[in-house]
């Protein structure tokens, strides 16, 4: 049995727990897409994760599945939106959105999801027929301008976003330079507070910390915006399960020191130490 810490009242995983109270308390119950009355939201909220401070925000009041987290980033680094590569390293959280009904609804074969976030990322097509690839710009950029202000990426591209089998939910983040520090800034349109946003804060902190160590800076804290920030019904009780638990503290993340380039990374270069959880509470996805 895990021995429950000492957890002082400013760990950042509290920010988490409160969030889920906060809309529970004083959210209002809203429809989705379909018009189905299924969610609870509040509009706009903001959490920091300091990494050097606290570690790696993976957190820690559930069991989360890591591989899953780094296999997905990994996945959107590469530019690739087949379900298929991501089945073959046996990360499944896309399938609800990759069956062949999904997919012909948007005119495409099973397990192709369109121009999702790895497109948009490193293949943005412009009005020329040209591809920009943002992730590989933005990199140059810190490492060229770091005082600039456009080290933005984003998702969210008009032309394409009914053209998906989902809208890009974390749809643009920046990062921010300081002296020899990296902070990443996040704007998701859309979070789904119990079962998405724990995978957000792990797997942008993750790219933080690569994109820090290929432009040769600390990576430093990772604020999360919400806007449609909501849990779903059917997760009323996980989060009433969740927010019993006492945190532990953060755990370590090291990257391999050998990789400089952000297309140089494999799965095996990311070691994660001291990760001390709750049990994983099993919840359904929402479609």
């Amino acid at each position: 049995m895990n021995k429950q810490p000492q957890i002082s009242a400013d760990h950042p995983e509290y920010q988490y727990l409160n969030l889920m109270k906060m809309i529970l308390d004083e959210g209002e119950d809203k429809g989705d897409y379909k018009g189905d009355i299924n969610n609870r939201a509040l509009c706009g909220h903001q959490m920091r994760f300091n990494l050097q401070k606290y570690g790696f925000p993976l957190l820690t009041t559930k069991k989360l599945h890591l591989k899953s987290i780094t296999y997905e980033l990994l996945w959107f680094l590469k530019g690739r939106s087949d379900n298929q590569w991501l089945n073959g390293h046996g990360v499944t959280i896309w399938n609800e959105w990759a069956t062949k009904e999904e997919c012909a609804k948007y005119g495409r074969k099973e397990g192709d999801l369109g121009p999702i976030y790895g497109p948009q990322w490193r293949r943005w097509q412009t009005r020329d027929n040209k591809e920009i690839d943002q992730i590989a710009n933005v990199i140059e950029e810190i490492k060229t301008n770091p005082s600039s202000k456009r080290l933005i990426v984003t998702a969210w591209n008009p032309e394409d976003v009914d053209r998906v089998t989902l809208a890009p939910c974390h749809s643009l983040f920046k990062f921010y330079v300081a002296g020899d520090k990296l902070s990443l800034h996040l704007f998701q349109r859309s979070a789904d507070v119990f079962l998405g946003v724990p995978f957000n804060i792990a797997s942008y902190s993750i790219l933080l910390m690569m994109v820090a160590q290929v432009t040769n800076l600390v990576p430093w804290e990772f604020v999360h915006t919400t806007s449609d920030t909501h849990l779903y019904h059917i997760h009323f009780d996980q989060a009433k399960e969740q927010m019993k638990r006492t945190p532990y503290p953060f755990p370590t993340m090291k990257l391999n020191p050998k990789v400089k380039s952000i297309d140089g990374f494999t799965f095996e270069d990311f070691e994660l130490g001291g990760y001390q959880s709750h049990p994983h509470i099993k919840a359904r996805v929402t479609v």
